[in-house]
């Protein structure tokens, strides 16, 4: 491993300061970065280490339910708030990973977090997402895992969060700091799809934190479910993922949020599924029509065709879960 430098700075400004700078990267938990910088991947010449900062609170605001960026996976899956109120993120969290990791991990982090494409992670192989430029083996390669929307010809790798699945669904949105002052986005553009630079995962300027997210008050606490579809039942990346939340009202659903993982470079929000949905009744032919339209545009690249017939009907079951009709 490349020799670094490790700091902690002990104010949210110094770590600005710090991070600002060419070669610097914020560790939190570690539990991706360290993976990266060990397979050489990921070389940086310095790391900012930010646990210091009073970053985990999760509390009720004049927003939402506002979560910490350093707030631990684990402790806001069994958040007494987030378990009651927001029920999708916390089945998404206990979906995503080990309790171990879960333990380790960050927020913030689990935003973060890099692509699991194995071309990404072997240094012996073309990838434009590590090295622009020098292609994506993933496109006549190996590619069972990869994505079937808003890809493009220089990459078709997935985002691998669980979490950031449900919080797209949420409508969250991303408090981000910088030395101009905080600012918002929303969850749903926060992560990028690849177009022409795919070595950019996100809209975080390399000078700016992540704060933390707010998730607006809503009336889906009852009627929520996240499917995760993998090779094995633990310890597993999506292979197809969603985060369904419903509110209905006599049988009839007043508002939809639908989202996917595991078939695109970021979260896959699905609007015009969601439209479709609204003053429709709970019923399986409801969530199969909406199912049919999620997938407009959706393409396979050979090892990974299956996910055409696997994603529809995994919306379905996810809705059939929310509206408690199984």
């Amino acid at each position: 491993m490349k020799q670094f430098q490790f700091v902690r700075p002990a104010t949210q400004q110094a770590v600005l300061d710090a991070v600002g700078k060419p070669g610097s990267k914020i560790i939190a938990g570690g539990t991706n970065l360290v993976d990266l910088m060990k397979r050489g991947v990921t070389t940086p010449d310095k790391l900012v280490d930010i646990n210091q900062l009073p970053l985990k609170n999760i509390g009720i605001t004049k927003n939402g339910l506002h979560i910490g960026a350093l707030a631990l996976n684990s402790a806001v899956s069994e958040n007494n708030l987030v378990v009651q109120n927001q029920p999708l993120l916390a089945m998404a969290l206990k979906a995503g990973a080990s309790p171990q990791l879960r333990n380790m991990a960050t927020l913030g982090g689990n935003m973060m977090q890099r692509t699991r494409c194995g071309y990404f992670y072997d240094t012996t192989m073309p990838c434009n997402k590590r090295v622009p430029g020098t292609g994506c083996g993933a496109m006549e390669g190996i590619n069972r895992m990869h994505a079937i929307f808003g890809a493009s010809p220089q990459c078709i790798a997935v985002h691998p969060s669980d979490m950031c699945v449900a919080l797209a669904a949420l409508d969250a949105t991303v408090v981000i700091a910088g030395k101009k002052g905080e600012r918002r986005l929303p969850f749903t553009e926060f992560h990028r799809l690849p177009g022409d630079h795919p070595e950019l995962d996100n809209r975080l300027a390399k000078d700016e934190l992540i704060v933390g997210v707010e998730i607006p008050i809503n009336n889906f606490a009852k009627n929520s479910y996240y499917l995760k579809i993998r090779d094995r039942q633990s310890y597993a990346f999506a292979l197809v993922s969603v985060a369904a939340a419903l509110e209905i009202d006599n049988g009839q659903i007043k508002k939809a949020r639908l989202a996917m993982g595991g078939v695109a470079h970021k979260p896959w929000r699905l609007f015009e599924a969601e439209k479709s949905l609204v003053g429709k009744p709970a019923t399986e032919e409801s969530f199969a029509h909406a199912a049919q339209l999620a997938m407009q545009g959706a393409k396979g690249y050979g090892n990974n065709s299956f996910k055409l017939k696997l994603a529809p009907a995994t919306i379905t079951e996810a809705l059939k879960h929310a509206a408690g009709l199984v």
